[in-house]
């Protein structure tokens, strides 16, 4: 039994709800009250699952987990945190974990310290080179203070510059490589990564160098942006460009502005909107915007508009990309951006570009223009209604059902049954049409991004790999194992998954909290671009998740299936994953729904709302079930 397990085994999740001062209530084999974590005292929507030792929230939060994510969730604090304190609770002696080592944090300093002398080589380069240095003054606006304030500089033609610059001063090569500004050559050696581009240091939110940002000045050059790979000290989803120097503006304003460019963020704090930040060409991630929650809860994209558009919303909501960087790509993911403002409590926005302009060339043209626009940002889900009404005959029955099938699945996602209200009278208003009728305008098959993380299967799922107490467990445990020895399934998997229409997969795919971190780092490592990902993948994962990770890797040795094999196999699990996961909740909405009905059925409709959801999604499941089980035979 791994560590997670047996304090999981010692602690009664409704022991613990109950002393966090949730009264609950005997509901069938469960247990039911008022959710802790919003503000609701007329709707019993929190459920408790004694025997799998988790629980749901139906009513605004729409989260769930084990008793690991209730600690987490109650007391705002991460995994590690969690365990130790549960593990005290439980008498389980857990290995102090430390985050870095001396000898690491000798190491990174170092690197830290290296980058620090690229930047004033980077810099003296700039400063010789007139062309330029004329570029960023007149095509960018550029003032010689702002190009000191954020060190920006020049990297020279050339495949040597800089080891021979270095090394004389005492640096190795390997130093160079570890701090992202040497690549290795295939055939032995080295060469510069960055050559002929304008480079812009970037800092962590306390100012330490993390790594580079360059950009080029050969327009037939590409990628037009190239970024330091991930090192030791750079990870680029955990960064945001500027922050160290907008930390304060942003507690001052009140207010956090996110914008593409690297060049966007300089040229706003020199207009004097320091309150501005970019994920360098990252999808924007959780762990950024938890950095801006620090300071703020307001929080508004400024999007260019080839990427929030029309096109974007168009193609799907989640395939819009810009082409700033083919190493990471920024997406505008509108119900990723829902689930985070939800999960985070924050206030999302957004505000497009006029005229096919750059955030940099408005305030170039007008410095008031651009306070104009942040202040006149929308919520998201209105920013899509009016993306794709836009240029549309709103007469059409079909242009009609089209905006509605795309609009629809985002308002499902609001957590708050009077936002979603809000909107679906909104949207009918704008299509001219009965609110009413808009639930038959749903696309066929599952429209819910969210999936439930909560219940037990009923369900036996036999699994040869994998012994454990829980047969969801089983499957998760078995799933987890596989994608750590092959993770490069993940992307057919997705792939797959689209085919089915249905989303790809999420961390709320897997009920445990243990699990769900480790396919975090899963997602995450597969996004970056390494030769090996599943070596990668290990060395990412968190070290209080090392003895679930050996135990994971030593269960899937043994794998006797070709790749197309496990492939099907894997599709299969998770589409019995997720049905499990509606069929419980549907199962639990109605004993709701007619206990509900039996204290008065002030609050029947919210039950009846969630139950609709999950009949669709079971639907759209049980229709990709039958295409997976015809391509077998």
């Amino acid at each position: 039994m791994s560590t997670i397990d047996e304090i999981k085994a010692k602690i009664d999740i409704v022991d613990l709800v109950s002393e966090a001062g949730v009264k609950l209530r005997k509901a069938g084999r469960n247990q039911t009250g008022f959710c802790p974590f919003h503000d609701n005292k007329h709707t019993p929507a929190f459920v408790v699952w004694p025997e799998s030792g988790t629980w749901r929230c139906f009513g605004a939060c729409n989260e769930g987990g084990d008793i690991f994510k209730f600690v987490m969730k109650r007391e705002g604090i991460d995994f590690k945190e969690a365990l130790q304190k549960l593990a005290l609770r439980a008498g389980v002696e857990v290995q102090q974990i430390q985050r870095e080592t001396p000898q690491q944090r000798e190491a990174y300093d170092h690197l830290r310290v290296l980058l620090e002398d690229a930047v004033v080589y980077y810099r003296s380069h700039l400063f010789a080179n007139n062309e330029i240095l004329n570029y960023l003054h007149e095509k960018r606006g550029l003032t010689d203070a702002t190009i000191e304030t954020f060190g920006l500089g020049y990297a020279p033609q050339g495949y040597d510059n800089l080891i021979r610059h270095f090394t004389s001063k005492g640096y190795m090569p390997q130093d160079l490589v570890d701090a992202g500004m040497l690549s290795e050559r295939e055939s032995g050696g080295y060469y510069d990564r960055f050559r002929n581009r304008i480079m812009i240091p970037i800092r962590d939110e306390n100012g330490k160098m993390a790594g580079f940002g360059a950009r080029i000045v050969d327009p037939d050059d590409i990628p037009k942006f190239l970024n330091s790979p991930e090192t030791a000290i750079f990870t680029k989803g955990h960064l945001l460009y500027g922050l160290d120097r907008a930390r304060k503006p942003i507690r001052a304003a009140d207010q956090a502005v996110i914008v593409e460019g690297y060049l966007d963020v300089i040229a706003l704090h020199q207009a004097g909107y320091e309150n501005v930040v970019s994920p360098m060409g990252t999808a924007l991630t959780e762990d950024q915007l938890r950095l801006l929650k620090r300071s703020t809860r307001r929080i508004v994209l400024a999007l260019d508009p080839d990427v929030a558009g029309q096109k974007a919303v168009l193609r799907g909501l989640e395939a819009a990309r810009s082409a700033m960087d083919k190493e990471g790509e920024l997406a505008f993911d509108a119900h990723g951006l829902l689930r985070n403002e939800a999960r985070l409590q924050a206030d999302l926005r957004v505000a497009t570009m006029p005229d096919d302009l750059d955030p940099d060339e408005i305030v170039a043209r007008n410095k008031e223009e651009w306070a104009t626009l942040i202040a006149n940002a929308k919520p998201i889900i209105t920013h899509v209604m009016e993306t794709v009404s836009a240029g549309q005959d709103l007469n059409d029955p079909k242009i009609k059902n089209q905006i509605a099938a795309q609009v629809l699945p985002l308002i499902d996602d609001m957590g708050s049954p009077l936002e979603r209200d809000t909107y679906r009278q909104a949207l009918a208003r704008m299509l001219r049409v009965d609110e009413r009728s808009l639930m038959a305008a749903q696309p066929k098959g599952p429209v819910v991004r969210r999936k439930p993380r909560v219940g037990e299967s009923s369900r036996r799922v036999e699994s040869s790999t994998v012994v454990a107490a829980n047969p969801r467990k089983n499957i998760e445990f078995y799933c987890l194992g596989v994608l750590l020895r092959k993770p490069e399934l993940l992307y057919r998997l997705d792939r797959r998954l689209e085919e089915f229409g249905l989303s790809p997969l999420a961390v709320e795919d897997f009920e445990y909290t243990d699990h769900q971190l480790m396919f975090d780092v899963l997602r995450q490592a597969m996004g970056q671009d390494e030769k090996d990902h599943g070596l990668y993948v290990l060395s990412q994962m968190p070290e209080a998740l090392s003895a679930l990770t050996n135990e994971l890797l030593a269960q899937t040795e043994k794998l006797d299936m070709l790749d197309d094999k496990l492939l099907e196999d894997l599709l299969g699990r998770f589409l019995d994953l997720r049905r499990s996961h509606a069929m419980t909740n549907v199962t639990q909405l109605k004993f709701m729904q007619d206990d509900e009905q039996e204290q008065g059925g002030e609050n029947i409709k919210i039950y009846i709302e969630q139950t609709m959801r999950f009949t669709r999604l079971l639907n759209g499941l049980d229709q990709a079930k039958l295409k997976l089980s015809k391509r077998q035979a």
